[in-house]
């Protein structure tokens, strides 16, 4: 099983229909798969987006 390696939270915010009608709605993080020094993580797009540029270097 993948270890969460982040510390985000979905937003919430209003879905709003054209008679102006707000319902809730969460924003979810977009979490992916991967592997670092042999084990499995789940982290944000865009911390995997930051990691792989740090480690290109």
């Amino acid at each position: 099983m993948a270890r969460k390696a982040t510390d985000r939270k979905p937003l919430f915010g209003n879905r709003r229909s054209h008679a102006l009608n707000a319902t809730r709605h969460a924003f979810k993080t977009n979490l992916q798969t991967v592997k670092i020094g042999g084990k499995q993580y789940r982290v944000t797009a865009r911390e995997l987006r930051t990691l792989k540029k740090v480690l290109a270097d």
